[in-house]
């Protein structure tokens, strides 16, 4: 085991970690400030880089554990009487989720980052039109279910669901706190069934898993100072800087280049 442990250290050069650590530092300043943003960030970069299930593999722990510690701080929310639509949402996440890591084991990765790009560019700009859109009562409870079928399947073949999940949960206009205990119930939700997913499907590699746990080192100092971010700069400004961020990746992805 110690061998197998050394190979797989000395086959990740410094390159290969310096750009998965700053892929997911700089998604888990988005994180930190907004409860979500880390696989939105990191994913269209690394796989710019590597391809996209590299990409989706080695977000798998640091979403796990930043998820788990989020819900942990935002667990009072957990009695909210409006988190009643996560019901319905969860277990169709599970769903989707299986079904979307099979269409990227069966899938060109071409076909996936076009769709991917495409869907980043549609997520923007439904953002900008439609700011003041809101779903709230039974359209929040009815929602769920296709909501969280289309997350799940769209997380499990691109490693990103806010496109879809996101959106639904944003349109409620929770404030900070829910908002962040939602997202990262779904997020959680998505990765506890993606990591077993991977493994079965045969994308999982040893290597990308140990990066993964190696980028728990930029998380941990990268969180705080989006925390520290969401206090001195206004949510609309943050927002909207992460907006023009994901256009650019997204048109990047999408033509290719």
């Amino acid at each position: 085991m110690r061998r197998f442990s050394s190979r797989l250290v000395f086959d990740m050069d410094f390159a290969t970690l310096a750009i998965v650590f700053a892929a997911i530092g700089a998604g888990s300043i988005s994180k930190g400030a907004t409860g979500m943003g880390m696989p939105l960030i990191a994913i269209p970069f690394l796989a710019s880089v590597f391809g996209l299930q590299h990409a989706v593999a080695v977000l798998v722990v640091p979403t796990l554990v930043t998820n788990i510690w989020q819900i942990w701080h935002f667990r009072a929310y957990r009695r909210d009487i409006r988190m009643r639509f996560l019901a319905p949402m969860l277990p169709a996440v599970v769903v989707g989720v299986a079904i979307g890591t099979w269409l990227l084991d069966s899938m060109p990765e071409r076909g996936l980052t076009l769709a991917l790009g495409l869907l980043l560019v549609g997520y923007v700009v439904f953002r900008l039109a439609r700011p003041s859109f809101i779903v709230e009562g039974r359209g929040a409870f009815y929602g769920a279910v296709p909501a969280g079928l289309g997350a799940g399947v769209l997380h499990g073949a691109t490693g990103i669901s806010a496109p879809i999940g996101v959106t639904f949960i944003h349109a409620m206009r929770f404030e900070r706190g829910p908002h962040v205990y939602a997202v990262s119930a779904m997020f959680l939700t998505l990765v506890c069934t993606q990591g077993p997913a991977l493994w079965v499907a045969g994308i999982m590699r040893p290597e990308w898993l140990l990066q993964g746990t190696l980028a728990l080192v930029p998380i941990t100092l990268c969180m705080p100072i989006g925390q520290w971010l969401a206090s001195k700069l206004s949510p609309q400004a943050f927002d909207r800087l992460i907006l023009a961020f994901l256009g650019v990746i997204g048109l990047k992805m999408a033509v290719g280049v």
